[in-house]
Formats: structure tokens, C-alpha cells, sequence
């Protein structure tokens, strides 16, 4: 029997939401869901046994916008491509965020240039907590891995867009619906109403869903591995929900 945690990181603690998978052979039942979680018990999920946790946050910054900062603050930089169309693309997306862009479609958001980042500099100080026996590269390939419960849905044929906030309500039942009749062995049991009450809790519950593609090595490896080691790496699973006990 093996659990896996997902995450729903956001900059705000009452945003943030934690859902566990307990997969038991023939189904797979949420075991635990919080909304709202401050950084301590993040971390503590963060120290999940099973090595199988999926976080919705970028785990980090482009290696040429790095480089451009580190630059700037002494007046070392040039930009030779300046005021060329998109110059500047290069500099707020890393490879995954483009690997994404041309597999899928979606634009996931800048870490450097989108409100985002100040959820990705949480998460740095919750890693660099992590106690020395967790391994835990950027890259997704030991306990943490970083997800997109965008990426995921819409590679497994689901809405992607339309369920989030209160405002859309119906859209968020419609998609859990078809994510429970897609994924037939999933049970979301007492947390079923928090699911459709919440899209925090429905991505959290999303990620754990993408640990265990993670854990199993049906996931899209990185492109270069050296960079994810620095930039971070989106795991998008490579295997259909039906499949996935």
C-alpha cells in the first residue's frame, strides 16, 4: 500500500491545499485533505515517506534570467537582442514552461515575470528547510516533483479551464464528474463535497494523482536534464488515467 501527497502551493496559506492518496491494489482513496496550510505543515508533508509528492509551483527561475539579474546588479549585461520580437521570452520561461507550450499547448505561468513567483519563493524556503535525508533535486527525480494539474488534465482529455473559483461551481462539478468517471478506481469519499466545493482542493487531489505517474516513471523526462537540475521540471503524465492502478 502507498500514498502520495499532492500539493497545491499558493503564496497565501489559507490558498494553499494538501490532499494524500492511499492506493490500495484495486482503488485508490483520498485519505486526507486539508485546505488551508501553513508552512510547517507543508513541510510536514513535504517529509512523506513514500518519496511521492507532486507540487503545483514552479521549483525555479529560468537560467538566463539568473543571469540577468546576477548581471544587472553589477551593470555587466548587455542585451544585444533587444527590441527584437520576443526578446524577451527567452528570459521568463524555462524549458519546461516552453516544452509545455509546443507539447500541449498551455503557457504555463512566468516565474519571473507573473505573480507566481512569490509562491515559488515560498517553496524555496520551505525546501531549504528539508532535513538532509531527503533528496530532493529540482528536477523532480527524488522525493518532490513539480506538477501542472492544467498540463494534466488536458493530456488526459479533461476540462482544464473553467472550474476555478466560486464563481464557477458548475464547471468544477462537471469536472469531477468526468474525473471520477475517467478514473473509475478513485475514491473521493467523506472529502467529496470539500472537492467540488473547492478548486484548491480539487488541483491538491490532482497532484497526488501525478505523484503516482511520478512514482511509477510514466511521466515526460526532461529535454535537458542539466537544466531541470537548476530550473525545475513539469511532470505531464505519459500514461491514461484508466491505467494508472
Amino acid at each position: 500500500m502507498k500514498t502520495t501527497v499532492g500539493i497545491d502551493l499558493a503564496a497565501d496559506p489559507k490558498d494553499t491545499a494538501i490532499a494524500t492518496i492511499t492506493w490500495l491494489g484495486d482503488a485508490a482513496a483520498v485519505s486526507h485533505l486539508q485546505v488551508g496550510a501553513s508552512d510547517e505543515v507543508v513541510l510536514h508533508w513535504m517529509h512523506h515517506p513514500d518519496g511521492a509528492v507532486g507540487i503545483d509551483c514552479p521549483f525555479g527561475w529560468p537560467v538566463r534570467f539568473v543571469d540577468l539579474v546576477a548581471r544587472h546588479a553589477t551593470r555587466g549585461h548587455q542585451f544585444p537582442e533587444a527590441f527584437e520580437p520576443g526578446w524577451r521570452r527567452d528570459y521568463v520561461y524555462r524549458d519546461t514552461d516552453r516544452r509545455i507550450h509546443e507539447a500541449i499547448g498551455l503557457v504555463p505561468l512566468s516565474v519571473a515575470a507573473d505573480r507566481i513567483g512569490h509562491t515559488a519563493i515560498r517553496l524555496a524556503a520551505l525546501m531549504a528547510q528539508l532535513g538532509p535525508h531527503i533528496h530532493a533535486p529540482l528536477d523532480g527525480s527524488g522525493a518532490l516533483a513539480e506538477v501542472y494539474p492544467a498540463a494534466a488534465l488536458k493530456v488526459w482529455g479533461l476540462p482544464f479551464r473553467g472550474y476555478k473559483r466560486s464563481s464557477n461551481a458548475e464547471g468544477r462539478d462537471h469536472l469531477v464528474d468526468l474525473l471520477t468517471a475517467a478514473a473509475p478506481w478513485l475514491r473521493l469519499g467523506d472529502y467529496e463535497a470539500d472537492v467540488r466545493a473547492s478548486d484548491d482542493a480539487l488541483d491538491a487531489v490532482i497532484c497526488a494523482i501525478v505523484a503516482r505517474c511520478v512514482q511509477q516513471g510514466h511521466t515526460e523526462p526532461p529535454i535537458d536534464p542539466a537544466t531541470a537540475l537548476v530550473e525545475g521540471w513539469i511532470h505531464v503524465p505519459t500514461r491514461p488515467l484508466p491505467e494508472l492502478l
